[in-house]
């Protein structure tokens, strides 16, 4: 009950921002952009999945979400930790980890929501288009999927909330986040189990279902998912010390 309470304050907080508002508005960029693509350069055959690809699956999945999640993990932390008022928790008392996995959760349903507004955006677009013809089963594999990237994403982004929190400014989170998401899409095609995004790119392209992310390596969902979680039990560690420190 108490972590609710913490994750119900992280929103009361964050309803005050409007940047926050204002990100969740660049989901639909790529839906937006895919439409304009295919509306006036490409066609799609009437292929909804090759549409979804540019929509959701492209750089909403490899930069924009991560980014954005990233944005957001420094916006969580930097208050308390600019003003110190983490001192104050400490003493009501909060405890150091559930403080720490309240923003975490925060940052889950926030990568999840995203994720549900690029579907309906492409969903919507799709439509616009003209030349796609509403499928229920596309929709639902479009869902499922977007809600796979959502959930997975928020877990491959733990080592950038661990990061700012060792962290009293948001320049150097933002930097990190930037290269962190970059070296995601770049390192994918060297060795997909190094990096955590990469690893998530596996995962949610396991079945060869979505065009453009067949994999050339081989592919093992354990490792991605070891990958993932190796990353994570760091991250969570880096973050006890961290808190651990400020008295």
């Amino acid at each position: 009950m108490a972590l609710l309470k913490l994750i119900e304050i992280e929103f009361l907080k964050l309803r005050r921002r409007k940047f926050v508002w204002m990100m969740m508005f660049s989901a639909l960029i790529m839906p937006f952009l895919a439409y304009l693509l295919f509306k006036y350069a490409w066609n799609t055959g009437g292929d909804p999945v090759q549409f979804y690809k540019w929509s959701a699956f492209g750089l909403t999945l490899f930069i924009i979400l991560p980014v954005v999640l990233g944005i957001l993990s420094t916006m969580l932390m930097y208050n308390e930790n600019q003003y110190d008022m983490l001192k104050q928790l400490w003493i009501v008392p909060v405890s150091k980890m559930r403080y720490f996995f309240s923003k975490f959760f925060v940052v889950l349903i926030y990568s999840v929501c995203f994720m549900i507004v690029t579907a309906v955006g492409s969903v919507i677009f799709s439509i616009l288009l003209g030349d796609i013809a509403f499928d229920w089963q596309n929709v639902l594999f479009l869902i499922r999927k977007c809600l796979e990237i959502g959930v997975i994403t928020a877990f491959a982004m733990l080592p950038i909330l661990a990061i700012a929190t060792t962290q009293k400014g948001y320049i150097l989170p933002v930097s990190i986040t930037l290269v962190y998401a970059f070296l995601g899409s770049i390192i994918v095609s060297i060795n997909m189990y190094l990096h955590p995004l990469s690893s998530m790119a596996v995962i949610v392209a396991r079945n060869g279902d979505i065009p453009g992310l067949n994999n050339t390596q081989v592919i093992s969902i354990p490792l991605a998912f070891l990958s993932i979680f190796v990353w994570g039990i760091v991250s969570v560690l880096l973050a006890n010390v961290a808190l651990a420190r400020r008295k």
